[in-house]
């Protein structure tokens, strides 16, 4: 059976941190609020954007406001590719894995819609066999259904299947879906966030890894 990879999105396959910060300060401004740096919004990522608004108001001393969510996406989805970017190395790795056989479907807390602009933005959406958002289903990362969700609209079996992202959600929702996680260690998360899971150092570390987590022994990187 073709194996298939779950990839995160925002700190795992793209670098999305310029234009979310770009976005935060947009509503921020508007409030007289001063903008983040990079190392704040950094920290904001990782558990969806009610989670992110949560954290950037707190963040600023301000309660919560019910019009910013609507007001942000809108912004964000019209300018969510400006500076985002792949990761240096992720295209070359999708083409390999593409070669060797592999199916590839992406699970991300970021709202489906805003997360497929991205993706056709950066000409990547034709890749994937399946998009899971995080308000695609009735759950999110870390829960463990959101990754079996994305794998099933993916056409992919479980038994060969591996989650790969940079936050402990990502390892934590694949790891109790059954599946070997594979943590990015070039990503947004703390290298805590591994746990036991595996790290790739760097993007062309993917491949191997992944074939050493379908085969159930442990990768010794080579270099």
């Amino acid at each position: 059976m073709q194996p298939t990879v779950i990839f995160d999105l925002d700190g795992t396959l793209v670098d999305s941190r310029p234009d979310i910060r770009a976005a935060l300060d947009r509503l921020m401004d508007a409030r007289g609020q001063p903008p983040f740096t990079l190392e704040e919004v950094t920290r904001f990522i990782g558990d969806g954007v009610p989670m992110l608004l949560q954290r950037a108001f707190a963040a600023r001393g301000l309660p919560a406001d019910p019009t910013a969510l609507p007001a942000f996406l809108a912004d964000y989805e019209a300018h969510a590719a400006v500076q985002t970017r792949p990761f240096p190395g992720i295209p070359q790795v999708l083409d390999r894995l593409e070669a060797a056989g592999w199916r590839m479907a992406v699970c991300t807390n970021k709202p489906e819609r805003a997360a497929r602009l991205l993706l056709e933005a950066l000409g990547l959406m034709e890749r994937f066999a399946a998009l899971g958002g995080g308000d695609s289903f009735p759950v999110r990362k870390p829960d463990p259904a959101h990754v079996l969700a994305t794998l099933q609209a993916a056409g992919g079996d479980a038994a060969r299947a591996v989650m790969v992202g940079d936050h402990h959600n990502d390892v934590a929702s694949g790891t109790a879906a059954g599946l070997p996680a594979i943590f990015c260690g070039w990503g947004y998360g703390l290298p805590d966030m591994a746990g036991s899971a595996p790290t790739a150092s760097r993007p062309d570390e993917l491949p191997e890894l992944l074939d050493a987590a379908l085969a159930g022994v442990p990768f010794t990187s080579s270099r």
